[in-house]
């Protein structure tokens, strides 16, 4: 056991490569077997690498000196480098095609995820307009929240629930994503960009595409990213000032 636990110290990467593929061959066997497919198998190995990362730190299972490895394969810079290594594929006339209907999605995913996330934080008894656009935010992404909470003076434990709902719809999203692809027609570049646009938490739209196909990562990761800085715009700003006046 001495032994291993060296041999994987030094090789902690290639080991959580290793994990991560027995964890999705495990996932697809489930699938396959138990399911008869009605249930992807990325869909699933998602749901267990989530199950198991509960067991672990404020990392995850990488505060596991044996999963290490996961620090990084799990970091934002391989999940990036991901991303834009399949934009090789990308085609200039699918983004030309998304046009005016790509960008009123934009506009439709921020406003209405706002509106949704503040309304729940309002009936919550969060009921000043910072804390509703805070939320509101949030519910955009975990990146919109906190910066639209230091915009306006929200207080920091509004701001950490901003955080937290933006974390929890980034999960639903990846792990649903796969689910309903084929009943919304997510199979094209086109849906995908205006999925992302609607959705728009990038992490979560770029997972869940992943696991559905993995060509329609960098359409959907287009228009999420659009979606964040958009986000960060409105927020703060036009959409806070009319919660301000309303409330």
């Amino acid at each position: 056991m001495d032994l291993f636990d060296k041999v994987v110290e030094k090789n902690s990467l290639i080991f959580a490569f290793f994990f991560v593929g027995c964890l999705i061959y495990i996932s697809f066997w489930i699938s396959k077997k138990l399911t008869n497919n009605k249930i992807p198998g990325s869909a699933l190995a998602i749901t267990l690498g989530l199950f198991f990362a509960y067991f672990g730190g404020k990392k995850g299972v990488a505060d596991i000196p044996l999963f290490s490895g996961m620090a990084l394969l799990g970091g934002s810079m391989l999940r990036d480098f991901s991303i834009v290594a399949t934009a090789m594929g990308v085609s200039f006339s699918e983004i030309k095609r998304a046009g005016l209907v790509g960008i009123f999605s934009l506009f439709i995913g921020v406003v209405f995820s706002f509106l949704v996330g503040g309304s729940i934080a309002y009936v919550m008894g969060y009921t000043d307009a910072k804390s509703f656009a805070t939320i509101g935010a949030g519910a955009c992404t975990f990146i919109v929240g906190p910066i639209t909470g230091s915009a306006v003076g929200a207080s920091s434990e509004v701001i950490a629930i901003s955080i937290t709902i933006g974390v929890i719809k980034s999960i639903l999203v990846t792990i649903l994503t796969p689910v309903i692809a084929n009943k919304i027609g997510l199979d094209n570049p086109y849906t995908a960009m205006i999925y992302g646009g609607i959705i728009g938490t990038t992490s979560g739209v770029a997972a869940g595409l992943a696991a559905t196909d993995e060509k329609l990562v960098p359409y959907g990761a287009l228009t999420a990213t659009f979606y964040t800085g958009l986000g960060c715009l409105l927020c703060p700003s036009v959409l806070y000032f009319l919660i301000d006046f309303l409330i």
